[in-house]
């Protein structure tokens, strides 16, 4: 499965549109990890916990688009976006989503 964020994939041409393939992933870590975070944003400096977090998140939406993409008979993914969301303190949500085509 080729997965790219262009409009066209280099040297093939888009022969079917199967439509708009999506996935995403609401996490949130755990308390421990909430609390070396606020201490982290008290003091400055990168958050690594929820670096790490979107990181894993990003992973898993991506992999389901792609299992739904495959579902189709895609064989990309073009223009592929990701969009975040905060669902509450310390949960976000990861959405990635592209159109599934067919090539030739």
């Amino acid at each position: 499965m080729i997965l790219v964020n262009t409009d066209f994939v280099t040297g093939k041409e888009i022969s079917q549109i199967l439509g708009l393939v999506r996935g995403n992933t609401i996490q949130a870590k755990s308390i421990g990890k909430d609390i070396k975070a606020g201490f982290r944003h008290m003091v400055g400096g990168e958050i690594k916990e929820y670096t790490e977090m979107l990181a894993e998140s990003r992973e898993v939406a991506l992999k389901r688009m792609k299992d739904k993409a495959e579902k189709l008979g895609a064989d990309a993914v073009i223009n592929i976006r990701f969009m975040t969301s905060a669902i509450m303190g310390g949960a976000a949500e990861i959405l990635a989503y592209g159109t599934a085509v067919k090539l030739r």
